[in-house]
């Protein structure tokens, strides 16, 4: 005799559950993705070497006005005026090919930050760092014609190595922050693992190899 089966009320709940998990885990991603931006990471790290080379307020307020408009304000506004002319589909510039000439301006921006700080004979370190970030950015720039490198990882990576270069052990909590910008780029499907890595490696390379030829370790060690 076939028992027919009692349906039971709480058979949907299983089905909800995950649901509900992958968009909590979704929304994570995106306020680190958010909070992380590279513009925001950029500021936060020119605010604190400004703070760290400046020897008045004046010179505090000097110095950031140069470097964050180069880093930060200047190329915030830039891509939000081409977002508010449908110039590109979104603020993440999602689409490679109209990546690529904004990443060209924003060359420039930093090109001429670096030289506006070495006119004003800003301390090295400053120059340093932003000189960092005009070739971190040119070579995104080309590889972008082919491949979608992480600027996500590449702008938490290279302030959190200055700050270590600077500080040493003090800032290592902190590198934890770079993996987790990383899965929040592959989890919302933005980068593949291998374009966060390679984001992540470039930022340290260029960070690594200005530090050297502006001496900055030995200029702050004195």
């Amino acid at each position: 005799m076939c028992r027919s089966k009692r349906p039971v009320m709480n058979d949907p709940i299983p089905e909800i559950v995950p649901i509900k998990n992958r968009r909590a885990w979704r929304d994570l991603a995106r306020i680190l993705s958010t909070v992380f931006n590279p513009f925001l990471t950029s500021l936060a790290l020119f605010v604190i070497l400004a703070h760290a080379s400046a020897l008045s307020t004046v010179d505090f307020w000097w110095l950031l006005l140069l470097s964050t408009f180069f880093t930060s304000t200047g190329p915030m506004i830039y891509v939000f005026w081409l977002y508010g002319t449908d110039r590109i589909s979104d603020l993440d510039m999602s689409v490679r090919h109209e990546r690529e000439s904004v990443f060209g301006a924003f060359v420039v921006f930093y090109l001429l930050g670096t030289i506006v700080l070495w006119l004003a004979h800003s301390p090295q370190l400053m120059i340093a760092s932003m000189a960092a970030y005009t070739v971190s950015t040119l070579i995104v720039q080309y590889i972008t014609r082919y491949w979608k490198i992480s600027t996500h990882a590449l702008g938490i990576t290279a302030p959190l190595v200055v700050l270590t270069l600077l500080y040493g052990e003090q800032t290592l909590p902190f590198l934890v922050l770079i993996p987790m910008v990383g899965w929040a780029r592959w989890y919302l499907k933005s980068h593949t693992v291998l374009q966060v890595i390679a984001g992540a490696a470039l930022a340290c390379g260029s960070t690594v190899l200005f530090f050297h030829i502006f001496h900055v370790k030995e200029i702050v060690s004195l």
